[in-house]
């Protein structure tokens, strides 16, 4: 939890006090529905919630902001953006439906509202959203190809509405054909922990796509 307090140190007490309860939450859920491996989940702040912030460096969603997190799996990023952005409203989906069932637990004991979370593809949802978030589902055009129709064109953002997409590694082959669309920022820019010396976050933005 400390981890978290070292770069976002402007929370309200909610915030924190939300981000606290995530640990015995995941670690309770994860005993009875195993959303998180084993080896990570003793890590969960800084690999699953920190990861998840960096989104958060990168942009300040405005008030009325909708994002979708597809493939959430047990609430990632979805869960700590709704806690950092209270006023916006974030759809979950993942096609699992035990993780599905954790992440309304957890939003559910966190008291978050502004979460709704459903069993179901990408494909399978019809309305817009300003941004889609996810941490590395598939391949990036792939996932591009699965929800670039599901993006609204009506900005209000300091950036254009589009993909948010956590990925590590090397993937410079995936990423080469969308142009001057696409802007990938290292995460070790914001966070100095040797698990984010390969981290990425891609913005790619899909108006007029």
């Amino acid at each position: 939890m400390e981890i978290i307090r070292k770069y976002f140190p402007d929370l309200t007490d909610q915030q924190y006090s939300r981000f606290e309860k995530l640990g015995p939450l995941y670690q309770e859920w994860n005993e009875k529905i195993n959303v998180i491996s084993r080896k990570d989940i003793d890590q969960l702040y800084e690999r699953h919630v920190l990861h998840s912030l960096g989104i958060a460096k990168l942009i300040q969603f405005t008030a009325g902001t909708s994002i979708m997190d597809v493939g959430t799996g047990g609430g990632f990023p979805g869960i700590p953006l709704a806690i950092m952005f209270p006023e916006c409203s974030f759809y979950l989906v993942d096609s699992i439906a035990k993780k599905i069932k954790v992440v309304e637990e957890v939003a559910r004991e966190l008291g978050l509202k502004n979460v709704k979370a459903e069993q179901k593809r990408a494909e399978q949802v019809n309305q817009k959203f300003d941004f889609i978030v996810s941490r590395a589902v598939t391949a990036f055009p792939q996932f591009v190809a699965l929800v670039r129709t599901k993006i609204s064109d009506k900005n209000h953002n300091a950036l254009n509405n589009g993909i948010l997409y956590l990925k590590g590694g090397d993937f410079e082959s995936e990423t080469k054909n969308f142009g001057d669309r696409i802007r990938i920022y290292p995460l070790q820019e914001y966070f100095e922990e040797d698990f984010f010396e390969t981290k990425k976050l891609i913005h790619l933005a899909l108006k007029n796509a």
